[in-house]
C-alpha cells in the first residue's frame, strides 16, 4: 500500500519561507516522479512542481525562482522549498507519486498524499 505523508505547513507573513516534506511509503521511491501540487479556495489544483525520477525539475511560472522541489532517494522524501511567499501561494499543499509503466500497454499509477495548508499573511 502506497502512503504519502506531507509535513510542514502551517501559517507565516508574506516574504517568509517554509519547507514542506512528502514521505512516502510502500513503493520504490526512486522511480517515481514527485510533484506538487495547490488548491486554493473556489480554484482548480495547479502544479506547482515536479521532479523526475532522474532529477530533472519543472515549475508553474508563478513560483519559479521562488520555489525549489527536490529528492532525497535514501530517505524516500521529496520536498519543497518555499521562499518569498506571497498571500496568493495560500492553499492546500498536496504530495504526488507518478509512475508511467509501459509495456505491452501503458498503465500511469498515481498516489496523493492527504494535503497541508499553507497560508500566507499580508
Amino acid at each position: 500500500q502506497v502512503q504519502l505523508v506531507e509535513s510542514g505547513g502551517g501559517l507565516v507573513q508574506s516574504g517568509g519561507s517554509l519547507r514542506l516534506s512528502c514521505a512516502v511509503s510502500g513503493a520504490m521511491f526512486s522511480v517515481y516522479a514527485m510533484g506538487w501540487y495547490r488548491q486554493a479556495p473556489g480554484k482548480q489544483r495547479e502544479l506547482v512542481a515536479n521532479i523526475a525520477s532522474n532529477g530533472k525539475t519543472n515549475y508553474a511560472d508563478s513560483v519559479k525562482g521562488r520555489f525549489t522541489i527536490s529528492r532525497d532517494n535514501n530517505k524516500n522524501t521529496a520536498y519543497l522549498q518555499m521562499n518569498s511567499l506571497k498571500p496568493e501561494d495560500t492553499a492546500v499543499y498536496y504530495c504526488n507519486a507518478h509512475l508511467t509503466l509501459v509495456t505491452v500497454t501503458t498503465h500511469d499509477y498515481d498516489y496523493w498524499g492527504q494535503g497541508t495548508q499553507v497560508t500566507v499573511s499580508s
